[in-house]
């Protein structure tokens, strides 16, 4: 006889749950499992939130932050649009934690508001995520990559129809005027468009991604597994609380100024990146050919800007317009030639240091060849060349203090295999740059506000770091850049 069993209301609710949770998408369930937005949140982030204000906060903070987030995980060009998914998605409204969906200028507000504690729960998560990039390539996280870049505004200068207004009138008057072929209208053009926006002065002139655009300038540091280490927006603030720094004018005219070099900004980031977090010691930098100049090699391998222990290497291309300066004959690269042959550069071996901790670079005749004593089972130093500079059977040999001339040897030497293979990792800090833009929508936001846009910058940030720590929490590193693959 088949046993009956009587159902009460309570096992139909736990098998409904069950039911629920197994068809809850994938992806959500392991963001549930794995991140705990409590635990990252910063205990004053929550007293603020929930401060008293008159009022009762209908939506949670962690709400609040996982809409944000997953709007820049599944790349939500807009607040509208991600209202939209809220609304017509169950499941993403329960994720989150809202019973209802908030309006867009809830989110806007929250932006603003609360700009400076999203820019704490950034700080903290990199102190988070930084074991893990040691724990995955301890080469790579020990590497500082610094690049700058900007977020376009909404504005009037930004639309195409502007400049090619501005070409237009410019043909027309080349044309009335009898101007030869060599009149160029399209750089007429650029230098007669004004240095901001006429709407926001702090909405600058720059050249970024191979056109002219108006723009809030930003910078990024990352490691070399291109994790963002840190964030900077340089507005007002920031040249407020780095008061050495003043505008480069073009002009004598004190309203129409130029955004200040990425050279003159390097060294400012850096003291603030090593200020939020005292404990890192990154021990190399790279960097484009912008930051070849004598001071910033100075400030980077010596540390006495940033109160730390210094960079060890700085990995800087050359910048053709600087020439290095030596007693030696050398070659672009800063390495040692031949003295009858100056197309031949001498040999280095390696970055030696003396009993008093003095390092020296040591380069060898490019003809010296270790010869082998089958006798004395020894090999010893022998110069091969016809022609030899130097009466020394084993050729000529050159020491160099780098400390002497940093620039010219910056704790590494140029034009080898080391050196090549070492740079080609600084683009992992344009694509991170990229990502941002593209995957986290942080281009194409139709808003001139600054706060907004710093804001969507600091939670793409978050969101990078979000995808970090869930690679690390599933044991699969190959997402730490992106959590895509996940979603499909």
């Amino acid at each position: 006889m088949i046993p009956y069993k009587q159902l009460s209301l309570c096992d139909i609710f736990e098998d409904c749950q069950n039911i629920f949770d197994s068809d809850k998408p994938q992806f959500l369930s392991l963001l549930e499992n794995h991140i705990d937005l409590d635990s990252i949140v910063p205990v004053s982030f929550f007293n603020h939130y929930y401060s008293s204000t008159g009022r009762h906060r209908k939506y949670s903070l962690t709400a609040m932050l996982w809409a944000l987030i997953l709007q820049k995980i599944f790349s939500i060009p807009t607040d509208s649009l991600l209202l939209a998914f809220l609304k017509y998605s169950k499941d993403l409204r329960e994720f989150c934690g809202f019973d209802k969906v908030p309006d867009a200028s809830k989110i806007t507000r929250f932006k603003q508001d609360f700009l400076s504690e999203l820019e704490y729960v950034f700080e903290k998560l990199v102190d988070i995520t930084e074991p893990i990039c040691q724990e995955i390539d301890s080469v790579k996280a020990d590497m500082t990559i610094f690049d700058s870049s900007g977020i376009e505004a909404f504005v009037t200068e930004n639309n195409p129809k502007y400049i090619n207004r501005t070409i237009k009138q410019l043909k027309t008057y080349a044309s009335a005027m009898g101007f030869d072929k060599s009149y160029d209208p399209y750089k007429a053009a650029y230098s007669s468009m004004p240095s901001h926006a006429a709407s926001n002065k702090g909405i600058k002139q720059l050249y970024v991604d191979g056109h002219f655009c108006y723009v809030y300038k930003i910078g990024i540091v990352t490691n070399g597994l291109g994790i963002v280490r840190h964030l900077n927006f340089y507005n007002q603030d920031f040249l407020d609380a780095h008061p050495e720094l003043t505008p480069n004018k073009k002009t004598d005219s004190p309203d129409v100024d130029k955004s200040i070099h990425d050279a003159r900004l390097l060294i400012p980031t850096l003291m603030d990146f090593f200020k939020a977090h005292p404990l890192f010691n990154p021990k190399t930098f790279l960097g484009d050919s912008a930051f070849d100049s004598a001071y910033i090699y100075q400030s980077l391998l010596t540390g006495d800007m940033f109160n730390r222990s210094h960079f060890e290497k700085a990995y800087i291309p050359l910048n053709n317009r600087s020439k290095i300066k030596s007693e030696y004959i050398i070659n672009e690269d800063g390495i040692p030639c031949c003295p009858h042959n100056p197309t031949i550069p001498m040999k280095p071996e390696g970055i030696l240091t003396t009993q008093n901790g003095i390092k020296k670079i040591k380069f060898v005749c490019p003809k010296m060849i270790w010869d082998y004593n089958p006798v004395t089972q020894k090999s010893h130093r022998k110069c091969t060349c016809e022609n030899p500079c130097t009466p020394s059977k084993c050729g000529r040999m050159i020491y160099i203090y780098p400390e002497q001339n940093l620039r010219a040897y910056p704790g590494t030497i140029r034009g080898t295999n080391e050196w090549d293979e070492t740079y080609k990792i600084r683009t992992v800090v344009e694509r991170s740059i990229n990502h941002f833009k593209d995957s986290f929508c942080l281009a194409g936001r139709k808003t001139q506000n600054e706060k907004t846009l710093h804001a969507d910058l600091v939670l793409s940030g978050i969101t990078q770091l979000i995808t970090v720590v869930l690679a690390d929490k599933i044991h699969n590193h190959q997402y730490i850049r992106s959590l895509k693959p996940l979603l499909a």
